[in-house]
């Protein structure tokens, strides 16, 4: 009989390596020989670079190259959506660390003191910091040839001017939030022949293989990438670091290179999730239905556009959230500025607006004097509903029934004799005095997959043959496995559709077909439906070798089989989404929607500012649960990186520098910040999809801030339109 197919929670082939501390990462990357690279970055957000002085550095002991713009051996231009990034500064440098020089020497520590010896000497510009008001001002300085808009959306349905009986207004802030993983950005690249053979920690192999081979000036072919333990992503590896720049290096020195971020350059070496300025405006009849929603949402990309055209497309087309709204017009500005470039993050581009518009429902709520949870309840899309862009949802849309089993979950009991359980009462700052409790709610929609006409697809190899007596299925796709659990559902689909114990996952590399980025919770879907159309291939064809076409047994495999082997390549790709209309911003833009629903309770010590989640409960609806226990690992992880927005992950920026680059003043959660979940998996399966299944890894992140943030305000009362909420805010507002 076959264990561990769809629907089982098999253990995961890399968990053992990976509790142990025995994982090889890509940080672990070692060859004999080999020289460690070092990048010189700008001190400066906004500077002109006058003259670069290398040869100091040059002299030392040990350095064998240095590089700058003028050394890169193709196209000084890279990008996800436009080619705006140099590979290297060229003339001027547009954020605080950009990068500037490269070394390779003998020692991590020589690279280091080179770098101190090369000498850059500046003309120093006022940066350009505001968003808002870099959005409505054409006549600032240019930061590109292009102008600073990288991309402005407008949604209009129904009567734009709508008028409404109850009418709140909001204007809500989110700070620049960053993926925080644990393994900081590395590489090693080796030369091969006359290209490069790259091993590193990357989200999505062929779109760095082709940029980094632009960059080089090869052809593809000759820049081979194979994927290395990834230490998480979070959408913080979707852009190139260490790609370029390591390959530059080992081609000019013709030696291994290393490349190894510490702590703090990693927070100057990958973009971070958008700071972003929201006005809402909700009106409602007098018994509570949705009227009209506006809002205007102005996202900061900082230096470079990355993925912020994506995050102006979801953000504006996601405006209004999981609920049927008649009318609304909702606009996004996507700018340039001098600070930290920003892309993709878990939630790209609902996390913003799902902050605001929660925000907006709780307010309503109390000016209809509604339960927050029932205006929700009412105002719920269901599958048949229409999304602000006038796309029909034809799959199932339990938004309501998701609202209604979290708040009907029980509650904690609240007690302040055990004082280590209260806020700071581990400390002894409080015995129960000045705290009090909340409950709050959180509801979002996220797009599942790439949107807006782009064609997204993977591919999977899949080879059947006898080892040993017994038939072995091998699978290859070029699908990142960043934690998500990736390898353990690849082996399960071809445990379940090829009927066989064995699956080996082939080392995931560029010598087969594109699988896209592990991002946009995608690739159960969309590499899960390559696999299953690569082991349906694979079945036809040893039934057909078999002169049957019924299932077969394991020793009927080997039979039929004997010594050959069948190999077929598939490719899945998902049902057509269109651009949206450059008026109106109406179009079937996404292809699938995840939803999900969080109630959080808090104990918040109105005195000290200090807030305490005491419990946070999830209820999502997952289509089909390949993997069980992976898909409430998903949700318990998701909602941590929410409760960090909500309440102390920000990356603190003054003047385009950023302040805390270190995992000493850029908090995150750990275990004992995180509470008991009740988590509640709904399986609605999407008729559209590979067995129904609907992406998991993003909704639980989106919805546990706002749910955190609302518990917050109805413990205390206050306001706090800007998350994180920190101590501050709750005691200035007192």
């Amino acid at each position: 009989m076959i264990t561990g197919g769809i629907g089982e929670s098999p253990l995961r082939p890399d968990g053992p390596l990976k509790v142990r501390g025995q994982y090889a990462y890509s940080s672990d990357l070692w060859l004999e020989n080999m020289l460690w690279g070092a990048t010189l970055r700008s001190p400066h957000p906004s500077a002109r670079m006058l003259s670069i002085d290398a040869s100091a550095a040059l002299a030392m002991p040990g350095v064998h190259a240095v590089l700058t713009y003028k050394d890169v051996p193709g196209e000084n231009v890279y990008g996800l959506k436009f080619q705006d990034t140099p590979v290297l500064a060229e003339e001027v440098v547009r954020y605080q660390g950009e990068p500037v020089a490269l070394v390779a020497a003998e020692h991590p520590e020589t690279a280091r003191q080179a770098l101190k010896a090369i000498k850059v000497e500046y003309e120093v510009f006022q940066p350009l910091l505001d968003a808002e008001l870099v959005a409505h001002s054409p006549d600032l300085p240019k930061l590109h040839p292009g102008g600073n808009l990288v991309r402005y959306q407008r949604i209009i349905k129904g009567d734009p001017d709508a008028t409404a009986d109850v009418v709140v207004t909001g204007v809500y802030e989110i700070g620049m939030q960053d993926q925080a993983f644990l393994g900081p950005e590395s590489g090693l690249a080796v030369p091969e022949g006359h290209g490069v053979h790259l091993f590193l920690a990357t989200q999505w192999l062929h779109v760095d293989q082709k940029q980094t081979a632009k960059a080089l000036g090869l052809p593809v072919e000759k820049v081979k990438l194979t994927m290395s333990g990834v230490g998480g992503a979070f959408g913080g590896r979707e852009d190139l670091s260490i790609q370029v720049h390591a390959c530059m290096l080992a081609l000019r020195t013709q030696r291994p290179v290393k490349m190894a971020y510490n702590r703090q350059e990693s927070f100057f070496g990958h973009v971070h999730r958008h700071p972003a300025k929201m006005y809402y405006e909700h009106g409602a009849t007098s018994e509570g239905d949705l009227v009209y929603v506006r809002a205007k949402l102005y996202f900061d990309g900082g230096a470079y556009a990355s993925k912020t055209p994506v995050v102006v497309g979801n953000g504006t087309t996601l405006g209004v959230g999981p609920y049927n709204v008649p009318n609304a017009k909702i606009e996004g500005w996507g700018v340039y500025t001098n600070n930290p470039p920003c892309g993709a993050m878990r939630g790209l581009g609902a996390v913003q607006p799902t902050y605001a518009y929660e925000s907006q429902m709780d307010k309503l709520a109390a000016a209809l004097g509604m339960d927050p949870a029932d205006l929700r309840i009412r105002n719920a899309m269901s599958e048949g509903s229409t999304t602000v862009t006038g796309q029909v949802i034809d799959f199932p849309a339990p938004v309501a029934e998701l609202v209604q089993r979290v708040k009907d979950m029980p509650l904690p009991e609240k007690s302040t004799e055990d004082i280590l359980q209260l806020p700071g009462g581990a400390s002894n700052t409080t015995h129960g005095e000045g705290v009090v409790r909340g409950i709050g709610y959180g509801v979002t929609i996220k797009n599942i997959s790439y949107a807006e006409g782009l064609d997204d697809y993977s591919t999977a190899r899949v080879r059947l043959e006898v080892i040993d007596g017994e038939p072995v299925a091998t699978v290859h796709t070029a699908a990142a496995e960043v934690g998500q659990g990736l390898i353990t559902v690849q082996q399960q689909i071809a445990r379940s559709e090829l009927g066989v114990q064995r699956v080996i996952l082939h080392p995931t590399d560029t010598d087969v077909g594109d699988a896209g980025s592990s991002s946009a919770s995608r690739q159960t879907y969309i590499t899960g439906g390559a696999v299953r159309n690569a082991c349906r291939a694979v079945r036809a064809k040893l039934q057909e070798m078999a002169g049957t076409s019924e299932e077969l047994a394991s020793d009927e495999m080997a039979a039929a089989l004997g010594s050959a082997a069948i190999e077929e390549t598939r490719e899945y790709h998902h049902r057509k989404t269109y651009p949206l209309d450059p008026q109106t911003g109406q179009g079937n833009a996404h292809v699938q929607y995840g939803f999900s629903a969080h109630r959080a309770v808090v104990d918040v010590d109105t005195e000290l500012g200090l807030v305490k989640v005491v419990q946070l409960d999830c209820a999502q609806d997952v289509g089909k649960a390949i993997n069980p226990d992976a898909v409430v690992g998903q949700i318990h992880g998701g909602s941590a990186q929410g409760l960090g927005l909500a309440v102390m992950e920000e990356i603190q920026v003054t003047d385009g520098k950023i302040r805390n680059p270190s995992f000493t003043d850029y908090l995150i959660p750990t275990i004992l910040d995180m509470p008991p979940m009740n988590v509640d998996v709904l399986e609605r399966p999407d008729p559209h999809a590979p067995y129904g299944v609907r992406g998991v890894g993003e909704p639980p992140t989106i919805s546990a801030t706002p749910a955190i943030a609302n518990a917050i305000r109805a413990a205390t009362g206050l306001e706090l339109p800007r998350v994180p909420i920190r101590p501050e805010h709750i005691v200035e507002e007192h």
